[in-house]
């Protein structure tokens, strides 16, 4: 039997037929698939930024409380609530209004995303991070939010706390609107933990204002360098637990026996001369009550020897280390 040889046009024709009947059904696949890239923002990112945001915050309050310090003292504590909204404003204005993340964001490598407006199909998508930035009505409503709200509450509640209106002799209308703003105080906190708790199960919005504002913190470059020095941090643990050692050894030490050990170093005076035997060896001055220990016969102030044998009851003189077991009233000769 002969083999049978099949012409290259027709297959090649075949080939072709199959390839446009299968085109349209690749393309749906394709335009299925473009959809937006779910990516996953440390969450632990995003509560350091909120901290290096209050951190920052409060090193600008102390500059300039220390810049009024010298023309009254307190000066600024009554206008606190406006010194805290005043600084926030600054942070908020040069900032997110400027499209720039927070100095805590920036060191985070986060910024601000308009939820939405994020693309979810076609060629734009990349790497998930893509999005437009906060739009003005957002910008504004979040310093309202945060800033005002804030301030607004700080001083409502220490108005209130002034007057005095949960006190029970107070009128009606202000019991009424103290127990209002408690109130008021257990569902934001019961929000706010709600909203905590939808935080660490979808990494999303830390915080009430940005999920209803739908403002996303993202990463602002997909690669980041992240050169840590751990220098400091290290010498800060050795310190530490070079003073923890010693606060633990030196009550321990025997103050005494140190002393003899290094009373042949010192200079000025000699060991036993008329002066030191007359002098209290623990003040060092000479003694208005005069006692001695027993056996050794060494002269102390009453109240030096009085407090180093009640303390201690295997106190050492501290002359020829050897245990007292009583005080005498020295005898005037």
């Amino acid at each position: 039997m002969g083999t049978e040889i099949i012409p290259r046009a027709p297959l090649k024709d075949a080939w072709l037929t199959e390839y446009n009947r299968l085109q349209p059904l690749w393309r749906t696949v394709q335009e299925s698939s473009r959809v937006f890239l779910p990516i996953s923002i440390s969450r632990v990112n995003q509560f350091d930024a909120a901290r290096l945001d209050v951190e920052m915050s409060a090193m600008l309050k102390e500059q300039l409380v220390k810049v009024f310090t010298l023309i009254k003292p307190g000066l600024l504590f009554q206008y606190e609530p406006e010194l805290d909204a005043f600084l926030e404003f600054l942070i908020w204005r040069f900032s997110i209004w400027v499209d720039k993340p927070t100095p805590g964001n920036a060191l985070m490598n986060l910024r601000y995303r308009d939820e939405r407006h994020v693309p979810v199909s076609g060629n734009e998508v990349r790497t998930g991070l893509e999005g437009p930035g906060l739009s003005v009505y957002q910008k504004i409503w979040y310093c309202l939010g945060t800033v005002g709200g804030q301030y607004l509450w700080s001083r409502f509640q220490g108005f209130s706390a002034f007057r005095r209106w949960g006190d029970s002799e107070q009128r009606p209308l202000a019991r009424h609107a103290w127990v209002m703003l408690q109130h008021v105080e257990g569902l934001y906190k019961a929000a706010s933990f709600l909203n905590l708790l939808l935080f660490l199960y979808g990494g999303r919005y830390r915080s009430i204002i940005e999920r209803l504002l739908k403002a996303r913190l993202v990463y602002e470059s997909p690669n980041m360098n992240r050169s840590v020095s751990f220098e400091y941090m290290n010498r800060q643990l050795v310190w530490n637990e070079f003073s923890e050692m010693l606060l633990l050894l030196l009550p321990v030490l025997n103050s005494a026996l140190v002393k003899k050990f290094f009373s042949p170093f010192s200079k000025g005076k000699s060991n036993g001369t008329a002066d030191d035997e007359a002098e209290c060896p623990i003040c060092h001055s000479l003694p208005s009550i005069p006692f001695v220990a027993l056996p050794c016969q060494h002269r102390y102030c009453y109240y030096c020897i009085k407090t180093r044998s009640e303390a201690s009851r295997s106190y050492r003189c501290a002359r020829c280390n050897e245990a007292v077991k009583a005080i005498q009233r020295q005898r005037s000769s």
